[in-house]
């Protein structure tokens, strides 16, 4: 089932390790990016970004390792997100993955099962955000980054699934 989801696959173990080297490092210069660019680049969602092309182009396992420790890496280097903050994303990512892979086995549809997975976590994430800050956990905004930019960002994400899906079908014809 894992290789008839994913679309271009990185088909080696060397060709994995590689992909998690560059999406590591892209996390790792995304705070001096930001900072020399004067704009928060986390409005954009990076993590969100590795997390869609691990899922399509690596495997299963590999997603689930990226989701669990790509923002503890990320508050280890930077620390930013704070630790808590970093739990919140980490479990995000994951519910994301789940729900991605239990929607596709249902529906067949990458791209109704990514935007409706995506969707879904974020709701989880925002309510497991609210109960933190109203416990005093965590000190920080709900919305941190602006709604518009988050919608943004389904598209883009939505738009390369589909780009991807379209070469995939010109290949096979």
């Amino acid at each position: 089932m894992e290789k008839a989801i994913r679309l271009p696959v990185i088909k080696s173990i060397s060709g994995t390790m590689l992909f998690d080297f560059i999406v590591l490092s892209f996390i790792y210069f995304i705070p001096a990016i930001s900072h020399l660019m004067a704009f928060p680049l986390y409005y954009f969602d990076p993590m969100r970004f590795v997390l869609i092309f691990a899922l399509l182009h690596t495997s299963k396992r590999n997603t689930f390792i990226i989701a669990l420790t790509l923002p503890l890496f990320s508050f280890l280097i930077s620390s930013h997100p704070s630790i808590i903050k970093s739990g919140l994303l980490s479990t995000e990512l994951l519910i994301n993955v789940f729900l991605f892979f239990f929607m596709f086995a249902k529906t067949s549809s990458r791209i109704t099962s990514l935007v409706f997975s995506i969707i879904i976590s974020k709701i989880i994430y925002y309510v497991m955000k609210f109960v933190l800050i109203e416990t005093g956990i965590l000190a920080d905004k709900l919305f941190s980054t602006p709604f518009f930019y988050q919608v943004i960002v389904i598209l883009i994400i939505s738009l390369y699934v589909l780009i991807l899906e379209k070469l995939k079908s010109k290949e096979n014809n």
